[in-house]
């Protein structure tokens, strides 16, 4: 029972990516956490190996290193509905192409709506810091960024497994 409803996991089709080479390891105990109370598939996708509990619904895929290797594999294996945990928004567009959804660490969901938005802001920031005009990079990673994060998780999962195992 979450937030007042019931939710069965029985047939659920959605999968949780993670772009893991550019990862906050803090938020990685809050994904597991959510793969087994709700019986997600975690797949982290990474070029070095990492440390996961073993767990029937958790897995890693090891690539070859290079850019964006990790990338273009999680671009091939996502499906309509999936989502991507990924800073990556040129990644974030490319899935949310396909149906998906991605989420940041930060707690800032990319769908249709926004992620074209997005995608240009990124491309303006890139052209400030390349004049020189801003330098530096984003913020350090927050307890704040990780409380974002984990209740953006959670809201669209609930929602998600709401979708997938109403009636239709």
């Amino acid at each position: 029972m979450q937030n007042g409803m019931t939710i069965t996991t029985d047939r659920i089709s959605m999968r949780i990516f993670i772009d893991a080479d550019a990862f906050p390891n803090v938020i990685k105990d809050i994904l597991i956490r959510a793969s087994m109370r709700m019986k997600v598939p975690l797949v982290f996708v990474a070029n070095k190996p990492l440390k996961v509990k073993d767990a029937a619904h958790i897995s890693v895929i090891l690539v070859p290193a290079g850019p964006d290797v990790a990338d273009h594999r999680i671009a091939e294996l996502v499906r309509d509905g999936d989502l991507v945990i990924t800073a990556d928004i040129p990644l974030a567009d490319r899935v949310v192409a396909k149906g998906a959804f991605a989420l940041n660490p930060r707690g800032k969901l990319y769908t249709e709506e926004n992620i074209k938005d997005s995608l240009a802001m990124r491309g303006l920031m890139n052209e400030l810091r390349d004049s020189g005009v801003i330098t530096g990079g984003p913020a350090t990673f927050s307890k704040k960024d990780r409380q974002a994060f984990a209740n953006v998780l959670d809201s669209f999962l609930i929602r998600r497994l709401k979708k997938e195992n109403s009636p239709g």
